[in-house]
């Protein structure tokens, strides 16, 4: 009777560890990313694969149209809320397969999104200001039509009360590997 309940309690505290963050040997990591069109989607996917880390996505509760997108137009959605500071777009939920964000379980997040009118989305700010960064390390990594990351990923960091920015870069045309071995300089 005692090695059963011995070898159930072992194989429960294996199957614990199969469902645990991925380990890189320097803290566990986690990309979070907000995408509207899929062009940040596809980056933040092929390096969290790359790297063998967890993926979450940042939903919004109004999910945005090619109208609300369209720059040109000064009374769309996203222009109206990238002109306005004090923006928070309602996000539904941060998740991924293996369910809902929690910060707690990672020392590194890598926030990934698109660059609009020379900064994060507002829903960006929402997830950041949403979190508690205390000891936690934040790596930004952007898409963008031209403009680069600009100043939008120290802009964050202004919101990310506690963080340990370490830097951020536009990976428009990067690889995973190239996001991998940028990653792995933070985490010597």
């Amino acid at each position: 009777m005692k090695k059963l309940i011995l070898t159930l309690l072992l194989g429960a505290f294996v199957m614990a560890g199969a469902f645990a963050a991925p380990s890189t040997g320097s803290g566990t990591i986690a990309f979070v990313y907000f995408s509207a069109t899929g062009t940040t989607e596809r980056m933040a996917k092929n390096a969290a694969k790359e790297m063998g880390a967890d993926i979450f996505e940042i939903q919004p509760v109004h999910k945005y149209t090619s109208a609300d997108l369209n720059w040109h137009d000064k009374k769309s959605l996203s222009t109206i809320e990238c002109n306005d500071p004090k923006s928070r777009p309602a996000i539904k939920a941060v998740v991924s397969e293996r369910g809902a964000f929690d910060i707690s379980a990672y020392d590194t997040v890598v926030v990934c999104y698109p660059i609009w009118w020379a900064y994060a989305p507002k829903i960006v700010y929402t997830f950041v200001e949403s979190q508690n960064w205390s000891g936690k390390r934040l790596i930004t990594l952007c898409t963008s039509g031209g403009s680069g990351l600009g100043r939008s990923g120290s802009d964050l960091t202004k919101f990310a009360k506690g963080a340990d920015f370490k830097g951020g870069k536009d990976f428009t045309h990067g690889s995973g590997a190239d996001i991998k071995k940028y990653i792995e300089g933070f985490l010597k």
